[in-house]
Parts: structure tokens; C-alpha cells; sequence
């Protein structure tokens, strides 16, 4: 794709983002065929944001999440300022086309990572991380059926980033806890619960703020300090509707919670 078509897709996307609106997909001469076009979009889209970029997402860390989106890996998307919600707050109900909830680990990192030849192991990123989150993220796409288009055109779309909420710093030594095991709830007051582990997320939600750090150096970019990374979801996602309160209840590691408006 050359610039002319990659800024293309990024105006149509960032247009009905802001619209609320959807399409079948991108038109076939301004559409993604690679993992990379997909990237090179979706960081036009960052330069349409009013904000600088507050840090990452990874979508499709299970093997569900992955057969849910019709994609064989996890895919990357910004997380941008202006979609930050502060934790109790509250999330625009709608549009959403997704309407679900999904509560997930979030790394907030220490110091740069930058890109370099050979991959991060777990415990050179661990070692740049300065705390840890409980975090919850309303998803969505601008896609009528996001689970058809492919991962080129769901990466272009953000990964299907929208709006995210994080607790404050978890204050529990976090290091010396299992985070495969340690068990996740979320809650839909009222309405429903259910459980989950750090193993639903690349079996162990270190190993996904990993893959992130090494899909963002192939891609030569950067992981800055300061940023957050949000690894998925731990539990299956919740269906949410206006009114509802999410929780995400993570036990000595904190809670994080926000309304749906």
C-alpha cells in the first residue's frame, strides 16, 4: 500500500469512529492484505487522535478470543488518551456494536523498550515494568461483522481498541504472585459473574505483555515508559448495556469498576 492509500483507510476508519457508524469492510483498493499494512493504518489513525497515545492493547490472547474474531494470533492496538475513562467513571453507552466488557492485567511500564534485533525474554520486559493494574476495556469495531474481515483489516481498525479503565497501582507484591493462577472475576451487578484466570491470557498474561513488546520491535516502535499495556481478557467477555456497573475484582490485586452511561 502506498501513503496515499494508507492514509485512505485510516480518514474512513477515524470518519466512522466518530460517527458511530459501520461498513462491511474497507474498499478493496485501499484495503490491508498484510499484518503490516494493518499497522501502517492503524498508526495514521493515532496521528488523527486529539491526544497523544496512552499506551497498548492486545485482543485474541485465547484460543476462544481468537476463533471469536476468526484470527490464527493476537493482534496490537493503541490505546488512546482521549478514550481513557478514570476508574468509577463512566463509559458512553453507545454506539457499541461489540457492547461487551472485559476484564484484564495491565502493565504500566518503567522504561523504554526499544526496538533491537533479537527478541525480549519475559523477564527483560518484567524487569522495565513498574506496576501493575486491574483494568477493564469496552472493545468495539467499525466493522458490520468484525469476525469475517480478517486480522490485517481488524488490526487497521485499532484491534478493536475504544475505551479503557484502570485501577490505581496494585499495592500487593505482585511479582511473587502466580498470575496464571490467581482468579479474576467480573461482575455485571445484578446481572451476572463470572470467573477466570491469567491463564486465559496466552496462558500466562506475562507472556502477553511479552508478545507485545516483541510484535512492537519487529514493527520498530517503541514501548515507552509510562505506558500502560492491557494483555486481554481473563474472563469470557460480559454483555453490557446503558445502566449496567462492571466490576472487575482481581482480590489482594485490587478492583477496578465504571458504569455504563
Amino acid at each position: 500500500m502506498n501513503e496515499a492509500s494508507l492514509q485512505a483507510a485510516a480518514n474512513l476508519l477515524h470518519e466512522h469512529w466518530i460517527r458511530g457508524a459501520l461498513i462491511p469492510a474497507l474498499p478493496v483498493d485501499i484495503r490491508p492484505t498484510t499484518r503490516e499494512d494493518g499497522y501502517a493504518i492503524q498508526a495514521r489513525l493515532e496521528a488523527l487522535s486529539r491526544s497523544p497515545i496512552y499506551g497498548w492493547k492486545i485482543a485474541a490472547t485465547s484460543a476462544a478470543g481468537q476463533a471469536h474474531i476468526n484470527v490464527d494470533g493476537p493482534i496490537a492496538g493503541r490505546i488512546l488518551a482521549e478514550r481513557v475513562v478514570p476508574c468509577a467513571g463512566v463509559v458512553p453507552a453507545g454506539p457499541n456494536h461489540m457492547a461487551v466488557a472485559e476484564v484484564e492485567f495491565a502493565f504500566r511500564m518503567g522504561r523504554d523498550l526499544e526496538p533491537r534485533p533479537q527478541a525480549f525474554s519475559v523477564e527483560e520486559v518484567l524487569a522495565a515494568v513498574d506496576t501493575l493494574h486491574v483494568a477493564i476495556e469496552i472493545p468495539d469495531s467499525r466493522y458490520e461483522d468484525f469476525a469475517q474481515v480478517g486480522a490485517p483489516q481488524l488490526i487497521a481498525d485499532n484491534a478493536c481498541a475504544h475505551y479503557f479503565v484502570a485501577a490505581e497501582a496494585s499495592t500487593a507484591d505482585w511479582r511473587a504472585i502466580d498470575l496464571v493462577t490467581h482468579r479474576v472475576v467480573g461482575r455485571i451487578e445484578g446481572k451476572l459473574e463470572r470467573e477466570g484466570s491469567g491463564a486465559n491470557v496466552l496462558d500466562d498474561p506475562r507472556i502477553a505483555l511479552t508478545w507485545l513488546a516483541n510484535e512492537l520491535s519487529n514493527l520498530g516502535i517503541t514501548l515507552r515508559k509510562g505506558q500502560m499495556v492491557t494483555t486481554g481478557t481473563c474472563v469470557t467477555p460480559m454483555p453490557i448495556s446503558s445502566g449496567d456497573l462492571v466490576t472487575a475484582d482481581f482480590g489482594p490485586l485490587g478492583t477496578a469498576t465504571v458504569r455504563i452511561g
